[in-house]
């Protein structure tokens, strides 16, 4: 019997001594490799709203997953920006720098070119020190955007300069930068939202900016919240209640223009984005969804559970019904199932690009979609939701799981 067990722990010994090296390797080099979470749809940052985090609520994700190991940074960029605008203002929040949307880009849309001086969280980025994008909802339409610009830069900003090599160019527009490990996206509308589709949008950011204020314990007259729309000419002016801001800000000419969170956030303006957003081959890619609907036996449409977010009932039930069969993309009963804001078809992956379900096997170039979460609806994703503040959820073992998948990569 002895003779068994010492060769048994000398084979799990040698397996150990095989394979622990690899492993560690990757795992080690990873955890030198930062996450960087991208807020989406009216999100803020650490140093607004009086402590009550997008990212958890009155609990701290970023805080949580730096204790685990997974050194984190928490982006603060435009919640009503278009992705591209979002995208530079992201590129300077990590490199450092004033934000540069691109003259040929401020003169199509008719905003200023430059914007807020970053100092630059992780100004180390390059090829030897790349990072991994974590985005919720549109965060993770803005973080595909970044990863083009990156890779590719802009050929009509570059085209711009050669005509005008006095404005100059931001070094984001010239490409050539394989700066980015992975990209996970969490709810995010690859495909768009088709409540985005309703001209209810501005209403609907303004409600929820508003219900947030309750849930942080603010009074929404004197509500430290910043729209970061300075490039429209919209910064809050001094003695300006929240409420004034926001009416300012939603009765802008700001929202004819196709430069906005408004248009990004359509079908067709997902669908405009996918043509030139690309998946590269040297990435990961993975991707989480949320249904808190149910079929209704009635009806057959998918309708909220009663543990969603009263905030995204209606929103909910709208998708949940919706139908288009006059324009692209043709919306069925595959649409109907969702979050409260988004379809799970569409937070799966971009339609027409190399998908995969993930079981433990990332593929690089492929778009690795989880198991759709049943019961999950848009906010549980960021852990701003009742069972979680109650301790029914735990909100810190997801993002565990989003950080472990990452740190597991290999490094080829």
């Amino acid at each position: 019997m002895r003779r068994y067990v010492n060769a048994m722990l000398s084979m799990l010994l040698i397996i150990g001594l095989l394979w622990s090296p690899l492993e560690l390797k990757a795992e080690e080099q990873n955890q030198k490799e930062p996450i960087i979470l991208i807020h989406g749809l009216g999100g803020w940052g650490r140093d607004e709203l009086f402590g009550f985090k997008y990212w958890g609520g009155f609990k701290d994700i970023e805080t949580n997953l730096n204790r685990q190991g997974y050194k984190t940074y928490t982006a603060s960029i435009g919640p009503l920006s278009s992705n591209w605008d979002r995208a530079t203002e992201l590129y300077s929040y990590l490199k450092g720098g004033t934000v540069d949307y691109g003259e040929a880009h401020a003169r199509a849309h008719g905003h200023a070119r430059y914007g807020k001086t970053y100092s630059g969280a992780y100004s180390q980025w390059d090829n030897q020190h790349k990072v991994h994008f974590v985005g919720h909802s549109m965060g993770g339409q803005t973080a595909r955007v970044l990863l083009q610009l990156l890779k590719e830069g802009s050929l009509e900003e570059r085209e711009y300069y050669k005509q005008h090599p006095e404005v100059g160019i931001s070094p984001l527009f010239e490409g050539n930068k394989d700066w980015v490990r992975s990209v996970t996206s969490i709810g995010t509308p690859h495909n768009g939202s088709t409540f985005a589709d309703e001209e209810t949008m501005s209403s609907f950011i303004k409600e929820f900016v508003l219900k947030i204020a309750s849930l942080s314990g603010s009074n929404p007259e004197t509500f430290g919240y910043d729209f970061k729309l300075e490039q429209w000419g919209l910064k809050r002016k001094q003695g300006e209640s929240f409420l004034q801001y926001a009416d300012r800000m939603l009765n802008s000419s700001v929202w004819k223009s196709k430069d906005v969170s408004a248009y990004d956030l359509t079908t067709a303006g997902s669908k405009e984005l996918n043509q030139w957003v690309k998946t590269y081959d040297d990435v990961y890619y993975f991707s989480y969804t949320g249904d808190a609907t149910y079929r209704s036996l009635l009806t057959g449409h998918s309708v909220p559970l009663l543990t969603m977010n009263p905030l995204m009932y209606l929103s909910g039930l709208h998708i949940g019904k919706f139908t288009r069969g006059y324009a692209e993309p043709f919306i069925n009963g595959n649409w109907w199932p969702n979050d409260g804001l988004v379809s799970v078809v569409s937070s799966q992956y971009p339609i027409g690009q190399r998908n995969q379900l993930y079981a433990g096997n990332a593929q690089k170039g492929v778009w690795n979609y989880t198991a759709t979460k049943y019961n999950w609806d848009h906010l549980d994703f960021i852990g701003i939701d009742l069972a979680d503040t109650l301790g029914i959820s735990d909100i810190y073992s997801f993002y565990n799981e989003v950080a472990g998948n990452i740190y597991r990569l290999p490094l080829n």
